[in-house]
């Protein structure tokens, strides 16, 4: 007779996002899960299979319900630098206020801990990376339609250089940063992009 699930997967899933994100997938174990999601080892091993492929699928819960949305917005606000940033305004926000102050990001914090290197979880980092930079480099390609950039610009070495931002302001928010510390360097090097006239 098959084995019957008396849990939603679903549910279980969004519990062990909130516990990598908020203590980090390094210090968890899986005792921790189990206490989080009141699920029994062999529950949890048969569902997701072993915590390097729970994680990898907690970060990509991650990126499709809290990334991908925002990023899709910036990608199609047509404002250029102001859509940009707005974007920097509210990473701070959200990283430094609320209800998930100084976690930082999820698949941000992936890049430094352990399980980087599972294939699966390799994925997951490079298909945020990937998703970030396309939308940084949507708003960049609108200011320079609008005349806002100075003359000469790399857009793609720009976007990139914008998504390792947002991952310093993920970072150091983590680490206890203050709003106005991150805003000043975001501001500076937003500054830096525009043209003698926009400043």
């Amino acid at each position: 007779m098959p084995d019957v699930k008396h849990f939603d997967p679903e549910v279980a899933l969004d519990q062990v996002v909130h516990l990598f994100w908020e203590r980090g997938a390094d210090t968890t174990g899986i005792a921790d899960v189990v206490e989080a999601t009141g699920l029994s080892r062999s529950s949890l091993y048969a569902t997701f299979g072993g915590k390097g492929q729970l994680y990898a699928a907690a970060l990509r819960r991650y990126l499709e319900r809290q990334s991908r949305p925002v990023f899709a917005d910036l990608a199609v606000d047509g404002r250029g630098l102001e859509a940009i940033t707005a974007f920097f305004e509210r990473l701070v926000a959200v990283r430094c206020t609320g209800e998930h102050a100084r976690w930082g990001c999820l698949v941000t914090n992936a890049h430094a801990a352990a399980g980087r290197d599972l294939p699966e979880v390799r994925r997951v980092l490079q298909a945020h990376h990937d998703a970030l930079r396309t939308a940084m480099r949507a708003s960049l390609a609108a200011a320079h339609e609008q005349g806002d950039l100075r003359p000469g610009l790399d857009l793609d070495a720009t976007a990139e250089t914008l998504v390792l931002l947002a991952f310093g302001v993920n970072l150091r928010s983590r680490a206890g940063a203050e709003a106005g510390e991150l805003l000043s360097g975001v501001r500076a090097a937003l500054d830096a992009l525009t043209t003698a006239e926009e400043r």
